[in-house]
């Protein structure tokens, strides 16, 4: 018996790459699903219904269960119908996988007001729009012992600050700031949110410019498939812990990322002299700011 074994899940971006990937193995380890997938080209535009069609059809044929969805998932009425599938082929619903995305990548200056808007649409308006009838859903069962989980995706190009990517580095630092306050509000429903940074070589990596994206992987250290086991374990039933918390994958590892914390305070017995403010924030901050600097991360990114 797998470890999902009669769990329902909902993938987004389930008929290619990462997703697609995480669909297969969900299915092997006895999930039924519905998988969504636009079927667009890596920055938005057109449609195909093949990618989802083609992943759940594959399944069905291996002896598993899944039914496909072509829609929008920035359109929030997309959600609402994947959640609507999820009960009404299999009655239930236990987990949510937020794995669509685009990109369309310039650096701030050179970026247009559409392209911005593009992306913050389908990545944090596509997430809302599973998030919120599901919890809608899981809030109405009153089952705090439930072991419902949401699995959103973000990047390490919001973590550590991609030069070229102010648009999808803002959308997915926000989906952290959406998994923490999810699983906040949704606790008492049985319901744990988890975060997801990847690095695999896919469709979306390959768009990025020579010398700043993932090679091919030729002995398959990048690919998707290596995402797809802490996904699944996120959708297990004893991940309970981890709720609320940002895990890396790529390649072969896996990584526990920091919550945001405070790293230092300077205090005053009254309001701030700026002369004064200044000399404390270069003595006590300026030693642990200069090691996160982006320059710093561009070091390492270079290296």
């Amino acid at each position: 018996m797998g470890s999902l074994e009669g769990r329902v899940a909902i993938v987004t971006g389930g008929g290619r790459g990462i997703g697609a990937s995480i669909s297969r193995l969900f299915a092997a380890e006895g999930a039924k699903l519905v998988i969504n997938d636009l079927g667009s080209t890596t920055d938005g535009q057109g449609v195909d219904q093949g990618p989802a069609r083609d992943i759940a059809a594959e399944i069905v044929a291996g002896g598993g269960e899944a039914v496909s969805d072509g829609g929008d998932i920035a359109d929030v009425a997309t959600g609402q119908r994947l959640v609507d599938l999820a009960l009404e082929h299999y009655g239930k619903l236990d987990i949510v996988v937020n794995v669509a995305g685009i990109l369309r990548d310039k650096m701030i200056f050179n970026l247009p007001e559409e392209d911005w808007d593009a992306v913050i649409r389908v990545h944090l308006r596509g997430h809302f729009s599973t998030i919120k009838p599901a919890a809608a859903y899981w809030r109405a069962q009153r089952n705090p012992e439930g072991q419902y989980r949401i699995i959103n995706f973000t990047s390490d190009s919001a973590l550590q600050g991609s030069p070229g990517q102010p648009n999808y580095a803002a959308a997915k630092m926000g989906i952290i700031g959406l998994t923490a306050s999810t699983a906040n509000a949704l606790a008492r429903y049985g319901v744990t949110v988890n975060a997801i940074a990847p690095g695999a070589a896919t469709r979306l990596t390959q768009t990025v410019p020579d010398g700043q994206g993932l090679g091919a992987g030729d002995d398959g250290s990048v690919s998707p498939d290596n995402i797809a086991p802490i996904v699944a374990y996120l959708a297990g039933t004893s991940s309970d812990w981890l709720s609320g918390r940002t895990i890396g994958a790529m390649g072969y590892d896996v990584k526990l990322w920091n919550n945001p914390e405070v790293v230092s305070t300077v205090t005053s017995d009254g309001p701030w002299n700026l002369e004064d403010l200044a000399a404390k924030v270069e003595q006590d901050f300026r030693p642990l700011a200069d090691g996160l600097h982006p320059s710093a991360f561009m070091a390492k990114a270079r290296s």
